[in-house]
């Protein structure tokens, strides 16, 4: 399993200015096959300073979750340390 991109990334208003909401399509490569699905994702500062990113996926999977949630958020999180999420 490997995560290629995420495409059509949109922030949706959210009126609470600590937590960012986000929506997209993420292109996974699943068993030597390249996969499609829209994905909703928000990266939440807490007041320590972390960030917590968490994913949900509105198609069921057809892989474990756990992995695949462990890599989307780590690629997430690459996204938002390199600046190229939208504002």
């Amino acid at each position: 399993m490997k995560i290629i991109d995420i495409k059509n990334i949109v922030r949706k208003d959210f009126p609470i200015y600590y937590r960012r909401y986000y929506t997209g399509i993420v292109i996974l490569e699943l068993v030597n096959k390249s996969k499609e699905m829209p994905v909703d994702f928000t990266i939440e500062q807490k007041p320590t300073g972390q960030l917590e990113i968490t994913a949900t996926f509105s198609e069921s999977v057809d892989y474990p979750l756990v992995p695949l949630q462990k890599e989307l958020k780590k690629y997430i999180g690459s996204l938002d340390a390199g600046g190229k999420l939208p504002d």
